[in-house]
């Protein structure tokens, strides 16, 4: 395979400014790279929607078998057949200086109202290299989930969230009947399917 073993210094970056800078914001490059049979590719234009590092968490008990999802508004979803409001994970943006788990526990105690957990790491991944640099890294927290549904959420950032606590298999349905349609929620809940019991027979005593 010839492209083992590229890395940042396989392409350069001729350009690259701001042109837009909002809630988001969007950087225009002009770039070019190695290629798999020899040689640099021509210059060419990319635009990079800027979002950075993010975490989500998935919330499961493992004592009571219960898993933990947020409900809120997604202005990305529109136009989705299902709804604009989605079943997701706890989640939010890295800022500068501050680490993935910190972020995290800051997003348990603003979405869900969650401020005590045990946080077991899932697996970092790219949610869309194809023209976003946003890399999320995904947990699974580990808490007492026994009446804690409730509504959640900053106010100064239009938040309007509703956690709801479901047993696991209404969960997985929820999983497989193509309600949880964003890739957060997807990749945790798999990871729970092949995970549980591990995490039942490890944690069940120990559920914080």
């Amino acid at each position: 395979m010839t492209g083992v073993g590229y890395d940042k210094s396989d392409v350069q970056v001729i350009d690259q400014k701001a042109v837009y800078q909002g809630f988001f914001s969007m950087q225009k490059l002009h770039l070019r790279h190695r290629l798999h049979e020899g040689g640099w590719s021509p210059v060419y234009t990319r635009e990079l929607f800027v979002r950075g590092a993010c975490v989500g968490v998935l919330l499961y008990d493992p004592s009571n078998q219960l898993v933990g999802l947020v409900e809120q508004f997604r202005v990305g979803a529109l136009e989705s057949e299902q709804s604009p409001w989605l079943m997701e994970v706890v989640a939010g943006v890295v800022e500068l200086g501050e680490s993935p788990d910190t972020v995290a526990r800051r997003e348990l105690v603003e979405e869900a109202g969650i401020d005590n957990v045990n946080l077991i790491p899932i697996c970092d991944y790219l949610v869309s290299p194809g023209g976003s640099d946003e890399r999320m890294s995904l947990w699974c927290g580990l808490t007492d989930l026994r009446e804690r549904s409730g509504f959640f959420g900053l106010e100064t950032e239009h938040e309007d969230i509703c956690l709801h606590v479901l047993n696991e298999q209404e969960a997985f349905s929820a999983l497989a009947e193509g309600r949880c349609n964003n890739s957060a929620a997807i990749i945790g809940l798999q990871w729970l399917q092949l995970n549980r019991e591990r995490l039942q027979e490890e944690f069940c005593d120990a559920t914080v």
